[in-house]
């Protein structure tokens, strides 16, 4: 999945706890399968931003150079507006983009 493009609320809304829970039948296992993919959202972002900040890392820091570097704000400002992991994690959800698999069955 895109992350840039993806559909999830930037803000905090109202969830129908039912309808969450319809298809594993606990809330709780709910809970726990998504906050298990959103740390795995987390993870994809927090390499992806530290792959491409680190092309503007250098040995020498200078204050010139950190108050002129436009296009390292640029990209974390990106990625600070990003919904957060676990909105995306309840959208992939919702829209039956999460596998999910019951290793006792």
């Amino acid at each position: 999945m895109s992350f840039k493009n993806s559909r999830a609320e930037r803000t905090t809304i109202t969830r129908d706890t039912v309808e969450l829970e319809k298809e594993t039948g606990n809330i709780y296992e709910t809970i726990a399968i998504l906050a298990k993919r959103a740390n795995q959202i987390n993870v994809d972002l927090k390499e992806e931003l530290t792959q491409k900040l680190a092309e503007f890392a250098s040995t020498t820091d200078n204050l010139e150079e950190i108050f002129e570097n436009r296009e390292q704000i640029e990209i974390s400002r990106f990625y600070e507006r990003l919904p957060k992991p676990a909105a995306m994690a309840i959208d992939e959800y919702e829209r039956d983009q999460i596998y999910l698999r019951n290793i006792e069955a």
